[in-house]
């Protein structure tokens, strides 16, 4: 009788699981804030803020679910280095996991990247690897991967199938769960980016198998093709350009994306992703990243068409990231005019808006 045995031994497993565990434990969730809209609007606007996270935005809980994932498929295990392809917030995230577990954390980044992100990256212990051309990223993790005999956890595949879409304190759940005791606790809209698709993946799954009435929307910036893809029902939609609201948009529609769950995307100027970043850092008496400000531009205009309508109701986004990440770029005058942007015109719109309840946006 022969036996063939490959599985790996379960006593670090076991306790990987279990530390992540324990760090979920020791993390309380994060909160819902309200901001302050016109009393007589009729309309309550709820903030989830991740920005509280341990490292500092959205996407702790996306490495948080691909490290379980990962590990409960057997795909990482003692000794495995991880490879990511990543600029931004999913590499700190998963270079702080990495960190947690004792493994080696290499990210692929393109050659531009912000000297303040890298050091984020560094900070929890990563290792950064660049490239010239951002689409060359996805190759570059997987051939690192294979040459080290390490595992590419490849974000932009993996996150719609990562989280747990029917519960299991999701961030579908937790929204509608802090709503319950709100005037209107199922919301006319919830409002996300999409950077992999995991997110709007997530929550628009949710909201169907609880059978809600909510709507998704989703917002995008420029240069990314998921507006296009969406737009043209083409999953190999594609610009080839990186976005400069950093951690949403990207160059091809990603595996993860998951348009039929969603029931509009609204197409943001990156002036305007901006400008409402800055708006919203003044009224909130904190800096919020540009991702969240690219979510307010689509929130605005969705409650501007419920006041025309007439109807009043609850909305919900996220605060994805603080603003401090960003002092040299979206908050540096200086930058935003290198970049060829004015901020005049969204700045205007939106100051009329909170003035009279119209937008024009």
């Amino acid at each position: 009788m022969k036996f063939c045995d490959q599985s790996a031994p379960r006593d670090w497993v076991d306790n990987a699981v279990r530390l992540i565990d324990a760090d979920t434990q020791r993390s309380a969730d994060t909160h819902l804030l309200r901001y302050p809209l016109p009393a007589e609007w009729g309309i309550q606007l709820y903030l989830k803020d991740e920005s509280t996270h341990i490292t500092g935005s959205l996407k702790h809980r996306l490495a948080r679910s691909l490290f379980l994932y990962a590990i409960c498929n057997g795909w990482v295990t003692e000794g495995t280095t991880v490879v990511e392809a990543s600029s931004g917030s999913t590499a700190v995230s998963e270079a702080y996991f990495a960190k947690l577990l004792g493994l080696d954390f290499v990210a692929v980044m393109p050659a531009s990247t912000s000297p303040q992100k890298i050091a984020l990256i560094e900070a929890q212990g990563g290792r950064c690897h660049f490239v010239q051309k951002p689409d060359d990223m996805y190759s570059e993790a997987a051939r690192l991967a294979r040459e080290c005999d390490g595992h590419y956890m490849d974000q932009f595949t993996h996150a719609e199938r990562a989280t747990d879409w029917r519960g299991n304190n999701n961030i579908a759940e937790s929204i509608f769960q802090q709503m319950e005791l709100e005037p209107c606790p199922v919301p006319e809209w919830v409002v996300v980016g999409a950077g992999t698709g995991g997110t709007s993946a997530t929550i628009g799954r949710y909201i169907r198998y609880r059978r809600h009435a909510t709507k998704l929307a989703v917002v995008d910036p420029e240069n990314s093709a998921f507006y296009g893809g969406y737009e043209n029902a083409d999953a190999g939609f594609h610009t080839g350009m990186s976005s400069r609201i950093e951690g949403i948009g990207r160059p091809r529609v990603e595996p993860s994306f998951i348009g039929q769950v969603i029931d509009r995307m609204i197409h943001v100027p990156d002036a305007a992703s901006i400008a409402a970043a800055r708006h919203a850092s003044v009224a909130l008496g904190r800096r919020v990243g540009g991702s969240t400000g690219t979510n307010l531009w689509g929130v605005w205009a969705l409650i501007g068409e419920m006041l025309a309508a007439g109807r009043s109701g609850s909305v919900v986004t996220l605060i994805c990231d603080g603003g401090d990440r960003y002092a040299g770029t979206y908050f540096d005058d200086s930058w935003v005019a290198a970049q060829g942007m004015s901020l005049a015109e969204p700045t205007a719109i939106m100051e009329k808006f909170h003035a009279t309840g119209a937008w024009t946006g």
